[in-house]
């Protein structure tokens, strides 16, 4: 096989393995990017992250979602008078028309509850995303270690001015 052919072969396979920064859609919803992180062996917890837009001309909302791997909300955190807190938004997310929402360590989250086993770096879990509007989505999240800040890069140190001990969700 001469070089040029190995090459060939080799822009097709990547034309047909899917891409690490995956898009799922429902009506006007795409997620992009998700990814969650890995838990320690025993944790209860875990967090999934992704990049939401809502391309319509209303707005929509995340309510929830469903796993069979764990329970899943919508959660926040904020940082309130220097201190980090966290909550469940029990009444889900609006996604404003045209607008985009990013979920990432540190601000708005899934939090995976009541996990039936850990997280492990390299298995991707599947949880459907349910909408106010939108028809339910199945998103795959591949998963990075422990420590990952973004879709597997690590990002050493505590969180700054928080009271969870260094762990962002």
């Amino acid at each position: 096989m001469t070089r040029y052919s190995a090459f060939a072969l080799l822009l097709a396979l990547a034309a047909t393995t899917p891409a690490l920064a995956q898009e799922f859609k429902s009506g006007d919803i795409t997620i992009e990017k998700p990814w969650a992180r890995a838990t320690p062996k025993g944790a209860d917890v875990g967090a999934g992250y992704f990049t939401i837009h809502n391309n319509g001309a209303a707005q929509d909302r995340l309510t929830g979602g469903t796993a069979d791997f764990a329970t899943v909300e919508v959660h926040e955190m904020k940082n309130e008078g220097g201190v980090m807190k966290m909550r469940q938004l029990k009444d889900g997310l609006n996604i404003p028309a045209h607008g985009t929402i990013q979920f990432s360590p540190g601000g708005y989250h899934l939090m995976f509850t009541h996990l039936k086993k850990p997280l492990t770096k390299g298995e991707t879990v599947t949880a459907t995303l349910t909408f106010e509007h939108a028809s339910p989505v199945a998103v795959q999240f591949p998963v990075a270690g422990v420590g990952a800040s973004a879709g597997g890069a690590m990002k050493g140190g505590a969180m700054k001015g928080g009271a969870m001990g260094g762990m962002k969700m």
